[in-house]
């Protein structure tokens, strides 16, 4: 069994083999369950109540409010909209994302790009196709800020195929904290990674946590439950949470407190 490496300021990571400590709950979703929408110039799987969906069994996990995989057509749009006392984030899966924002930002990130968006005391963006021949696939989150007003910004990073393979990269980190990845204006982590065939990651989630996790693409074994492609699963609870890839899989997975 391979073992995660220590990250710097991450101290959910686990570098020593499992304990006897109890695995984290986990509740499967499976992508039949999750709302489909179609617009014709764009597609979207919103796993949390949004716009016409609304779902009391789901709507979110402590301070992740907003969970939507959108595939835009060639050149679509989603025009320029204003949103407040949110941090978007986004996280390109494939094609050319293009943003521009009333703050005067814009920019078009590839697949493994993320963004920060802080949506503070209130500001407009937009997401557009930059290809004018190639679908375009993001993850776009929402997480409740700590407090509300905060002044609008932007941050962004892209990565590599080989930053996120076999291991947890973490993309976003709370202000404040060491290591690697964008900040965010909650104690909230975001990790993704891409596992090989009998890779496996561990990750510990500590009392008071939890969070999501959704296998974009692959087939995974987590906690002893199967899952595939476009599956998803709610970690309800402190506890161990092990991946194990059973064919090389894509995933995210947020750690949030409840």
């Amino acid at each position: 069994m391979t073992q995660i490496e220590k990250r710097a300021g991450d101290p959910r990571a686990r570098s020593e083999p499992r304990g006897t400590g109890p695995l984290a709950p986990l509740i499967v979703r499976r992508d039949h369950e999750i709302f489909g929408a179609d617009g014709g110039w764009f597609r979207a799987r919103w796993h949390f109540s949004f716009d016409e969906y609304h779902d009391p069994a789901h709507m979110g996990i402590g301070t992740l409010r907003v969970f939507n995989h959108d595939t835009l057509v060639p050149g679509a749009a989603w025009p320029m909209h204003p949103h407040r006392d949110i941090e978007g984030i986004t996280y390109v899966v494939s094609g050319h994302f293009e943003h521009a924002d009333s703050l005067g930002n814009g920019g078009v990130l590839e697949p493994g790009g993320v963004q920060r968006m802080r949506l503070g005391s209130g500001a407009e963006h937009s997401e557009r196709n930059h290809s004018k021949t190639e679908p375009m696939e993001f993850i776009q989150m929402w997480i409740i800020p700590s407090q509300r007003g905060l002044e609008p910004s932007i941050a962004q990073k892209q990565y590599t195929v080989a930053d996120r393979t076999d291991r947890l990269l973490r993309f976003l980190k709370p202000e404040g904290a060491e290591g690697e990845g964008l900040t965010v204006a909650r104690d909230v982590s975001m990790y993704v990674s891409r596992l090989s065939a009998g890779r496996e990651e561990r990750i510990e989630f500590g009392d008071g946590r939890g969070g999501y996790l959704y296998l974009i693409e692959g087939a995974l074994n987590v906690n002893g439950q199967h899952m595939t492609s476009r599956d998803a699963a709610y970690v309800s609870g402190a506890g161990e949470l092990t991946l194990r890839g059973e064919r090389e899989s894509d995933l995210i997975l947020v750690d949030t407190p409840l």
